[in-house]
């Protein structure tokens, strides 16, 4: 996709504003940073930022019984929360692959709301709609909301300042009203912090995030970007969709099989994911922590005694902890283990380091 056919959110002339360098990313035209990504990410891990994530996806499943299809389609379980609660899920093909990794909103058990991820709204939509029963519909409303997200310990107080309820269990959400326009909130987020994504209409999103701005910098955060949010998701261990989960990484290898339904009678992919559950995956998603200085990025090989064991699917430098980290797929035969000392190859030299279990710093959502 050329830079002309990139697609911009609704608030891109803030972002301009602000000074955003910018970089593709899902067809999308995102803000990367502003004030830098450490300090922007020091600012969510201590304070409270802001991010404009507007460029998520927004899917609307709605009819009788809308609920229980998603819940045959999706691999969680929906059966395990309720109205007003929001659900990590996968959408996997029947090998077990997945085509995204997402969050269902269930409003009632003839609405579910649905956050993909940018670049697969389109897959996830048509999936789902092929597969609908009479009486479902399934719409694709990617432009009709937009997604800000309010991360950071001083979160309550900002929400609090805009007039926008806080109260909200993990994972749950609220329909509210600020300034005379709807909002939903929900208490999630992608950086381990407390924090909560606020959903409103696309047109009002500009004036809204103006307003969350306004206040985070009151509290003493930031305006943060695409690149902090990828360094505070490192940190966690979160998968992001084409790194650690895709059409050839299965969920059970990215150790997310904690967000399937597996007492469920059906959902895309079962079968093939039972039988991988039975034999053990192939390959398991692990942290590594540098020993040595140097940069870890995506497509290192990960050796053991000079064998390759794997290969890592993300890699940063860990602003909070001052070192190089990295998410890898890791041979399950090679025994690995927390605590290892393994090598990565970066560009021809070796680089020591550490095999560690995700999170690399404390998770604080609840």
């Amino acid at each position: 996709m050329t830079e002309e056919q990139l697609s911009q959110g609704p608030v891109h002339a803030v972002h301009v504003e602000l000074g955003a360098t910018f970089a593709p990313f899902g067809g999308w035209e995102m803000p990367v940073s502003y004030a830098g990504t450490v300090a922007e990410h020091t600012a969510v891990r201590e304070s409270v930022g802001v991010f404009d994530v507007s460029h998520l996806g927004k899917a609307l499943v709605r009819g009788s019984g809308a609920a229980d299809f998603v819940n045959s389609a999706l691999t969680n379980d929906l059966g395990r929360i309720g109205p007003g609660k929001a659900q990590y899920t996968l959408c996997c093909t029947p090998s077990g692959g997945v085509i995204d990794d997402l969050i269902a909103y269930y409003v009632s058990p003839d609405e579910v709301f649905l956050v993909p991820n940018a670049a697969n709204t389109a897959d996830v939509v048509a999936a789902l709609a092929a597969a609908a029963p009479d009486g479902v519909t399934v719409e694709d409303q990617h432009r009709d909301f937009g997604v800000i997200a309010v991360q950071g310990p001083k979160s309550v107080e900002v929400l609090t300042a805009l007039g926008l309820p806080t109260d909200i269990d993990y994972m749950a959400f609220t329909d509210a009203t600020w300034d005379g326009v709807p909002v939903r909130v929900c208490r999630s987020g992608y950086t381990g912090e407390i924090g909560f994504e606020l959903l409103p209409r696309w047109d009002d999103t500009e004036k809204l995030f103006r307003a969350a701005v306004e206040q985070v910098r009151a509290h003493g955060g930031q305006v943060a970007g695409l690149g902090a949010r990828d360094t505070l998701r490192t940190e966690m261990g979160y998968p992001l969709h084409g790194h650690e989960l895709s059409l050839e990484i299965s969920p059970l290898e990215a150790r997310c099989g904690w967000a399937i339904g597996w007492k469920k009678p059906k959902f895309w992919g079962k079968e093939t994911l039972a039988d991988e559950k039975a034999s053990g995956p192939a390959r398991a998603l692990w942290g590594i922590k540098a020993l040595d200085r140097g940069v870890l990025r995506a497509g290192q090989t990960v050796l053991r005694d000079g064998r390759p064991i794997g290969e890592t699917t993300s890699g940063t430098f860990s602003p909070t902890l001052k070192v190089g980290i990295a998410l890898a797929l890791l041979d399950s035969g090679s025994g690995v283990s927390a605590g290892d000392e393994i090598s990565v190859d970066v560009r021809g030299r070796s680089l020591r380091a550490e095999v560690v279990s995700p999170p690399f710093v404390e998770i604080k959502t609840k």
